[in-house]
């Protein structure tokens, strides 16, 4: 489903601030793969969302999209195959217009735009039933104005929209590491509902190395723009945290340092 080829990336090229973010990094993912991405700060896991949203063009190598070459894409373009859910629960959702048309919008992506109507009574439906499967009574306030949902609710009707048109690649950038625990556990628990039901193939940022283990089919470490460790099925499923401090050691020659990782221990 998604082929990336040696790709690199590298940030304000000869200069004093230069940032080599990915080097030659190559990562497929089948159709269906559920993978989260761990690393220190600074390793690459943003940049690797980004240059395959298309927020920005990789200096060298090739994207590919379900056979599709979209490395020269832009990221408008890129939209109309991609859902992506952000760290920050504001981005995402249109905070001044309701619900519903915030679901309208995201249920439109990629089409043209006509005269037609704005939302029919059979969208309302729809969009009554997916809301009703968040269990947060968001079903019950379709003409909200979104600006007045918490973290927590925003967040989850982000994930929403972002999986409505079931797009071909799923980007989760940390999108629970701004939420309290509890509400951070709400989100990905649906967060895992939608992707199972709906057979998505997805790339998870996490901090937290215990849901890193325990979510999705297969695990990604990165450092220093590159991917340092694969692991997948039921050899993921046996890993601890303990195991993972120890593979990035081996691997990378360093200790693990980040704190917010280590914190979510």
């Amino acid at each position: 489903m998604l082929q990336i080829k040696e790709i690199s990336k590298t940030f304000n090229p000869g200069t004093v601030n230069e940032k080599k973010a990915l080097r030659s990094l190559s990562l497929t993912l089948a159709d269906g793969d559920f993978v989260t991405v761990i690393g220190g700060n600074g390793a690459g896991k943003s940049t690797l969302l980004n240059a395959i949203a298309g927020t920005w063009f990789v200096d060298e190598g090739k994207i590919l999209l379900d056979d599709k070459d979209v490395t020269g894409l832009p990221e408008y373009k890129r939209a109309k195959f991609l859902g992506r859910v952000f760290q920050d629960p504001m981005n995402g959702t249109a905070a001044t217009m309701e619900i519903e048309e915030n679901l309208a919008l995201a249920f439109r992506r990629g089409d043209k735009r006509t005269l037609r109507i704005g939302i029919t009574q059979a969208e309302r439906k729809m969009y009554r039933e997916v809301l009703a499967r968040l269990g947060l009574g968001l079903e019950n306030r379709m003409t909200s104005k979104v600006g007045l949902l918490s973290g927590g609710q925003r967040q989850a009707l982000t994930l929403l929209m972002a999986t409505l048109k079931k797009p071909k690649v799923l980007l989760l950038d940390e999108h629970t590491a701004a939420l309290d625990p509890k509400t951070a556990a709400k989100v990905l628990d649906t967060t895992e509902a939608i992707v199972n039901e709906n057979h998505l193939t997805t790339l998870m940022i996490t901090h937290n190395m215990r849901d890193a283990i325990q979510i999705g089919n297969r695990l990604i470490m990165m450092n220093n723009g590159q991917i340092i460790y694969d692991v997948a099925g039921e050899e993921k499923k046996k890993l601890t945290v303990e195991d993972l401090l120890r593979k990035f050691a081996e691997a990378s020659g360093e200790e693990f340092a980040n704190d917010r990782m280590m914190l979510a221990k």
